[in-house]
This record gives C-alpha cells, sequence and structure tokens, in this order.
C-alpha cells in the first residue's frame, strides 16, 4: 500500500470550514507517516475527474473533506480505494451513520490513519441505482449511495429547499419542511421488490436506507445495516397533514418505525415509482422515478472502526411492522 494519501476538499462546505479542516487533517495523517496530497475542483465535474486520477494514479486512500456532498462524489471515484471522511458539513449523515467524528478533523483524520494502517479500511456496503452488473459496459451508468436514496415528501422537500433563495443549511432545510407541509398529499406508489412481490399503495414517502439517516440526523431507516447485504425500504403510509406533524419530529428518534402507518423492508433491491416524484441520493437528485436500487455488499473500504450496530451475517429478506 502506498504511504501517500489524498485529501479530497470541498473548500465551501460548511459554510467554509471544509476549507479550515484540511490542515488538521492533513497533519493527522503526516504524523501517523502518510504524505498528502490535496485535490479540488473548479466544479463538481472537474473535482470528479480529478478524485478519479489519483485513484488512478493508486493513491493509498481518498479522503473526503466536507459533506455528505463531497462524500457522494468521492464514491463516485473511489473504485476499490479505501475512503476517509473527514465530516464538516451541514448533515454528515454518511459519517453520522459510521460514529465518526464529525466537526473534529483532527480526531477524524487520527481514525481514518489508525483505521488505513491498521486495516487498510473495512468492508461496507452501497447502494447502487441504474447501471448494469460489475464489470459490463452498462456500469459506469449508475450510481452509488452510501445513506439514503429518498422520494416522496422528502424528495419534495429538497426539491423545494433547492428553490428557496437562502444560505443552504438546517434553516432552510426547516423551512422547506414547513412550506411543503402545507401543501403535500400522498402519492400513489408502486413497489417492486427483490423476489418480485409488486406493493402498489399510497404512501407519504418511501426511503431506501444503506445507512440510517438523511437530512442532518432524521433516522429514516433507523434499524438499516451498512454490512448486512441488504437494504431497508421504509414506507411511510398515507397520512394525513395533521398526523404527519405528529409522526414527523419523532424520525429524529428513529420511534416512527413502529407507527401502524410505517412499514419496513429488507431486500436486497427494489423498484420504486410514482408520478411526478424525484429521487434523491445521499441527498442528490437522481432524477425521477421510476428507479431501481439494489445493494451491493462490501463495494466500500471505509477508513472507520467497526461502530456498534454492524454486522457480518446477511439474514434474509422480510419485512416489518
Amino acid at each position: 500500500m502506498t504511504s501517500e494519501i489524498t485529501l479530497f476538499v470541498n473548500p465551501t462546505a460548511g459554510r467554509g470550514r471544509g476549507a479550515h479542516a484540511a490542515r488538521p487533517a492533513a497533519r493527522a495523517f503526516r504524523d501517523a507517516g502518510f504524505s498528502v496530497r490535496t485535490v479540488l475542483g473548479h466544479d463538481a465535474d472537474d473535482a470528479l475527474r480529478r478524485a478519479r486520477e489519483a485513484v488512478e494514479a493508486g493513491t493509498g486512500a481518498l479522503v473526503a473533506v466536507g459533506g455528505d456532498g463531497m462524500v457522494s462524489l468521492a464514491l463516485q471515484a473511489v473504485a476499490g480505494t479505501p475512503l476517509g471522511v473527514i465530516a464538516e458539513g451541514t448533515g454528515n449523515d454518511f459519517a453520522r451513520s459510521l460514529g465518526l467524528p464529525l466537526r473534529d478533523p483532527a480526531a477524524a483524520g487520527r481514525v481514518a490513519a489508525e483505521a488505513l494502517t491498521a486495516t487498510g479500511g473495512r468492508p461496507l456496503d452501497l447502494g447502487r441505482v441504474g447501471g448494469g452488473a460489475p464489470g459490463t459496459r452498462a456500469e459506469g451508468d449508475g450510481r452509488w449511495f452510501g445513506t439514503v436514496l429518498a422520494s416522496g415528501f422528502d424528495s419534495r422537500v429538497n426539491d423545494r429547499g433547492n428553490r428557496m433563495r437562502l444560505p443552504a443549511g438546517r434553516f432552510t432545510y426547516d423551512l422547506a419542511i414547513l412550506a411543503e407541509l402545507a401543501t403535500f398529499r400522498p402519492v400513489p406508489y408502486r413497489l417492486v421488490l427483490d423476489d418480485g412481490t409488486a406493493l402498489e399503495t399510497e404512501a407519504t414517502l418511501v426511503a431506501v436506507g444503506n445507512g440510517t439517516s438523511y437530512g442532518g440526523g432524521m433516522r429514516i431507516c433507523a434499524d438499516a445495516v451498512m454490512d448486512d447485504g441488504l437494504l431497508d425500504v421504509t414506507v411511510v403510509g398515507d397520512c394525513g397533514r395533521a398526523e404527519l406533524i405528529k409522526v414527523f419530529p419523532r424520525v429524529y428518534q428513529g420511534t416512527h418505525l413502529d407507527h401502524p402507518k410505517v412499514t419496513v423492508h429488507r431486500v436486497r433491491s427494489v423498484t420504486l415509482d410514482a408520478p411526478d416524484t424525484t429521487g434523491y441520493a445521499d441527498g442528490e437528485p437522481l432524477g425521477p422515478l421510476p428507479l431501481t436500487a439494489r445493494c451491493v455488499p462490501g463495494a466500500l473500504k471505509v477508513l472507520a472502526p467497526r461502530p456498534d450496530g454492524l454486522r457480518s451475517e446477511a439474514p434474509g429478506p422480510q419485512a416489518r411492522r
């Protein structure tokens, strides 16, 4: 393994914290005996191209410095190279799901350096939307995600938040939630599970989780496990506005899973279809439904200790209420 690592930096993450985080993170790696280079980009496409060049050149690890958007970009580039995360964004759900330090770049750098030295990275599942099987020409057409694919109420909140002319962050997201609550109605969904079961239902939202949370700690797929070979599909049924207002705060603790309108399916793949609905994965837009998501076991080597809740045995698909 090469002793060089690459910091993949978003200087605007967390209202500028990303740029300041690179220095203490780099110092932690150098103290551990690694040489460090930094990759920036003029825009997302340029940053992704530079990250892929670093991976192709044989960097020992790609370390994303920023938020979930930067992690999402890095996932498209790693291709078997270990991934580290210096969480300096607004949401940081990928790092939160792994129990990594948040907004503490020196500590996050030490954790990543220790994991790289000790194990070279632990295997982690990823979700994959679209694309062909590994090794086929169509493989590159898909997109990897590490946390949650969102659709329905939550994706419409994202749509609205992206249109709002306010500084990005938690405040904008909360305002978008309130605005969407005033007009939202459940939509007809069709889900096709990996065993061929087709489910047709009116739903407020459907979330497909490799990880547990999105939106800065909303544990929509609270029981999801990131190394079990399965995705958790959380279906929130046809809640009225008043009921949704009661249920939504429970998402932060994950206690909404006990609500009678909520069903969870554990699957290897699922196809979602609903009219006029956009899918978002790791907070990034994928495009309109229908979309098919599948779990790819062990697709990523992540520089993290094994947090409580990760397991190595993959049970068969099941549904929970």
